[in-house]
């Protein structure tokens, strides 16, 4: 999945700059790798005077990518808002690009740092209401294998695929062990700030993967989930108590147009040039 930190592009002096965006990779990837460099190329080269801000979570690629399955997801958080809060460009407000678990990561920076301002927020195959399985994972077998042994020992660890892990069987001890998810959810201790800086996004948009063989369920990409106590039945998210108390806010966006929910046949972030320029970048990105 992406994670973005300490790559950033130039295009021009800062009074030229017409768009500011962030990107956050996914689990095994890192900052400036083919793929998420590949986007950013794209993005700068179809936006006039783009500024675009990579994040990367360490001092090298290498340490990217090792922290995207080590460094607890709250840190990473934290040092990334920091980060966020001294670019310059960014000051006056940016669009935030999730990739995979970088999309629930970048709505943490949402609700937590609302300065400087988040103002689209797009989630590609971000999983909202975590993951209960772990069907494909990238990267090396050594590193998967490892991380599967910790999940069959018990989740909600230090990980940062098990801070992400919903057990829907055991809703309470999954509220009550997690260390990232249901706080970012408000399904403990209902924090304020969270439901009032997630409002105060223009968009937040949700991309869902049809033939999803990474993200278990795939239907978390929409922010849906297995209903509680079991996990056969599926709850979209309005039918979920979290829509209906309202606890972080998506109800009263969702009546006001701000939610987004794009859907992609294909697998895990497989989309093309086209269907991400006409579907991400003209509606939320250009000027």
């Amino acid at each position: 999945m992406f994670t973005a930190l300490l790559t950033d592009y130039m295009c021009c002096d800062n009074d030229k700059i017409t768009t500011q965006a962030t990107m956050w990779h996914g689990m095994g990837d890192s900052c400036c790798a083919r793929g998420i460099g590949g986007i950013q190329k794209m993005i700068e080269a179809n936006i006039s005077g783009v500024f675009v801000h990579s994040i990367q979570i360490g001092k090298n690629e290498e340490e990217d990518f090792a922290n995207s399955y080590f460094m607890p997801v709250n840190t990473q958080v934290d040092t990334v808002c920091q980060k966020l809060s001294q670019i310059p460009e960014l000051q006056n407000g940016y669009h935030a690009i999730g990739f995979s678990q970088g999309g629930q990561f970048l709505r943490a920076v949402a609700q937590r740092c609302p300065s400087p301002p988040m103002r689209n927020l797009i989630s590609v195959g971000g999983q909202q209401q975590g993951v209960f399985g772990l069907p494909r994972c990238p990267g090396s077998v050594i590193i998967c294998q490892y991380i599967r042994k910790l999940l069959d020992l018990g989740a909600y660890t230090e990980l940062v695929q098990a801070q992400y892990w919903h057990d829907s069987l055991v809703e309470d001890t999954y509220r009550q062990k997690s260390l990232f998810l249901a706080d970012i959810n408000n399904e403990r201790l209902k924090n304020q700030d969270y439901k009032t800086n997630l409002q105060k996004l223009e968009n937040f948009v949700m991309v869902r993967f049809l033939k999803d063989s990474m993200v278990y369920p795939l239907e978390s990409e929409w922010f849906g989930y297995y209903c509680p106590g079991q996990a056969e039945t599926m709850c979209h998210l309005q039918n979920s108590t979290l829509y209906t108390e309202d606890w972080l806010g998506l109800k009263k966006m969702d009546e006001a147009g701000k939610l987004h929910f794009l859907a992609v046949d294909g697998d895990h972030l497989q989309f093309s040039k086209e269907w991400f320029l006409q579907s991400i970048v003209a509606p939320f990105l250009r000027p």
